[in-house]
């Protein structure tokens, strides 16, 4: 089988400020809400040229959620079994937050794809991040058979970091609005919080 051509610095350059730009339309508009006349206008392309990229507002779509869901799934991946459980869970909520400080656009982007019911992405969700989930799940539940946390629901409790982290990046401006932070100052705030919070929670008896 034939490899596929390599692009060109050119072409690289030009995927890239449309990526870059679907995120921003895709993260403030959502899918439906989103053109490509849109996207092409904020990439400083023409929409013939992009079209030579990518054939429709959708292709750019699930390229940019096949990039994301594997970056999402890196934090939950770096639960250490050999680590202390408080730690490594109280550890993971603060790579979460800190996500939701850079990736702000990302958060918004797979949140909208979900709340539309996931269509470009429901068989990852119910495949590689399942699988993952599950397998942590059986992780912390051992945790727990060996009294090293307190007795809580595995998923229930990743769920629970994944909304009170994604929630500074995907109602950024709730949050800016009742707090009024300079710059970023209030996410330090948030990591002290969730500390003491999840290691209250799960800290055993």
């Amino acid at each position: 089988m034939q490899a596929p051509p390599q692009r060109t610095r050119i072409q690289e350059k030009n995927i890239s400020a449309i990526l870059d730009a679907a995120l921003d339309v895709f993260s403030q508009s959502g899918f439906r809400g989103a053109t490509l006349d849109q996207i092409a206008k904020a990439a400083g392309l023409s929409k013939p040229n992009l079209l030579y990229y990518f054939a429709s507002k959708e292709a750019i779509h699930v390229a940019l959620l096949a990039e994301l869901l594997d970056l999402w799934l890196d934090p939950l991946r770096a639960l250490d079994p050999e680590g202390d459980p408080v730690q490594e869970i109280v550890d993971y909520a603060l790579r979460k937050l800190d996500m939701a400080r850079d990736l702000p656009r990302e958060s918004r982007l797979f949140a909208n794809e979900i709340v539309q019911g996931a269509p470009r992405i429901l068989d990852k969700i119910e495949g590689p991040l399942k699988e993952l989930v599950d397998e942590k799940a059986a992780l912390i539940t051992a945790w727990i058979a060996e009294n090293r946390l307190s007795k809580t629901d595995p998923y229930h409790l990743i769920f629970s970091i994944w909304a009170t982290t994604q929630h500074y990046a995907d109602f950024d401006v709730q949050v800016r609005g009742i707090l009024r932070p300079k710059g970023d100052a209030h996410f330090k705030d948030a990591a002290a919080f969730l500390s003491a919070f999840y290691r209250c929670a799960i800290s055993p008896p």
